[in-house]
């Protein structure tokens, strides 16, 4: 090997920068590998949110309209259950046009449950009010559910608060329902 490249070789393997010959300290390159590793990550959650927001747009719609059917067969189960029992009368009524609705237990303790999908967001509000029958104000619940796409090719609900997966109607029209049947907070 001669001098030249020998002295070329050295410099490379203690850090040198071969196009300045300027030496790079060891603290720099971990620097430069943390940050690399981030610009990594950060490509990898644009390309995740990028995957969800095409499930979202492409089967969110339909996973409303499913959750709704499946509520509105719930509820005509439970009335049938309890035919000419008004205090366990429940009304379904859509409320808007992205598949929202509304689910009330009108007699005592009165209960409404409102769904409002909003699909740009990738989410579904819930809201829930219970009337109670000691003359106490209205207690009010509110959570979140999220379109999830991270376990694969399906989209499922989430669970915002808790983490809670929903992966078909029948689990969420049921998780849903249960305070607004019984009239008893979750």
């Amino acid at each position: 090997m001669s001098n030249g490249s020998g002295r070329l070789l050295a410099m490379a393997t203690k850090g040198v920068d071969m196009s300045t010959g300027v030496v790079v300290a060891d603290w720099i390159k971990r620097l430069v590998d943390d940050e690399r590793k981030r610009d990594a990550m950060r490509v990898r959650k644009e390309e995740d949110a990028a995957r969800k927001a095409d499930l979202v747009r492409v089967h969110g719609r339909r996973l409303i309209d499913e959750l709704r059917a499946t509520v509105t067969r719930d509820v005509e189960a439970f009335r049938d259950e309890f035919a000419g029992d008004c205090v366990r009368d429940i009304v379904l009524e859509a409320t808007e046009p992205e598949g929202g609705f509304v689910v009330r237990k009108p007699a005592a303790p009165a209960v409404s449950l409102t769904v409002a999908p909003h699909l740009d967001a990738g989410a579904m509000g819930c809201h829930y009010q219970f009337t109670p029958t000691n003359g106490m104000p209205p207690r009010e619940d509110r959570l979140e559910l999220v379109f999830a796409g991270d376990e694969g090719p399906a989209l499922q609900v989430k669970h915002h608060g808790t983490g809670q997966m929903f992966a078909t109607a029948d689990a969420l029209s049921e998780f849903l329902l249960v305070p607004v049947f019984t009239g008893r907070p979750r």
